[in-house]
């Protein structure tokens, strides 16, 4: 048996999708064989690649199940004509009459889908400039962590809002993943303070590369994303980044010695130690 590939190229895909399934479809595409007519194996698009809107009405108007969703089945064609590994950052996906999937999906280059994952963690905050969200309102949690198998190594499948909660990184690097996606519409206010800092520290605690294609600019709906697309290292380098918010396409060589070297360099994978909770220790001393 040959000896898995050691490098590859990777690719974001930075959009500013409106509330037009057909319009956001084409936009993607375009950008997608953009990727990878530069030589990508693997591109990835951002959060809600297909429909990025605010008023409930219009979610629920437009999402489909994930059997009829035309964006779906146009990016499964994709795939398989240009022969690459695409991640659809996500998709809304009808669950019922009164709740939505914010769903990944990990194309083969056949075309099939080879993982999906539903956004665990729900953007329910309310921010000083006046904007506020309630992602639960619309969107049933997912309650799995997913790691998938490309020909290079493992992938795990994250989204947005997940990048605050570190032990779910954590949990799916010991668990083997060696790359780690973060499809992201990240508001403005929240990207300019911590973006580049929770996406590296993401790296760094995990050795894993970090794959964070991101909407970005003023979209048709009114929301503000921030853009700057990221393609961080193990060490948590930044090898690739979107200028600013406009659409476009980021690459990186992907070298997979550099999870290893990392590891080498501070193996705290493999350094948990159990400890007392705070409660648990007050108790103790005082029984």
């Amino acid at each position: 048996m040959s000896a898995p590939p050691t490098s590859f190229t990777a690719a974001c895909v930075q959009m500013r999708s409106s509330c037009d399934v057909a319009e956001n479809i084409a936009a993607a595409k375009t950008l997608v064989r953009e990727a990878a007519s530069k030589g990508a194996d693997l591109v990835m698009t951002p959060e809600m690649t297909s429909l990025l809107v605010t008023r409930t009405s219009d979610l629920f108007d437009k999402a489909r199940e994930e059997k009829d969703d035309e964006a779906l089945a146009a990016f499964r064609a994709l795939a398989k004509e240009k022969g690459i590994w695409l991640l659809l950052g996500s998709l809304p996906i009808r669950l019922s009459d009164a709740k939505v999937a914010n769903r990944s999906f990990l194309l083969s280059p056949e075309g099939e889908v080879a993982a999906s994952y539903d956004k665990i963690h729900m953007f329910d905050v309310d921010l000083e400039v006046g904007e506020s969200y309630r992602e639960s309102r619309n969107y049933e949690p997912g309650a799995e962590a997913v790691l998938a198998r490309l020909p290079w190594g493992r992938i795990g499948l994250t989204i947005c809002y997940d990048v605050r909660f570190p032990q779910l990184y954590r949990t799916l690097a010991q668990a083997g993943a060696d790359f780690l996606t973060v499809p992201a519409a990240f508001t403005r206010q929240t990207g300019e303070a911590h973006w580049h800092t929770l996406l590296r520290a993401r790296a760094i605690e995990t050795g894993c590369f970090v794959f964070a294609p991101a909407q970005g600019g003023k979209h048709e709906c009114g929301r503000e994303t921030y853009g700057h697309s990221l393609i961080i290292a193990p060490w948590g380098e930044v090898l690739a980044e979107a200028a600013n918010d406009e659409p476009g396409v980021i690459l990186a060589g992907i070298d997979m010695e550099r999870i290893a070297s990392a590891r080498r360099k501070v193996p705290s994978l493999g350094h948990d130690r159990g400890f007392i909770l705070p409660e648990a220790a007050q108790a103790r001393r005082v029984s």
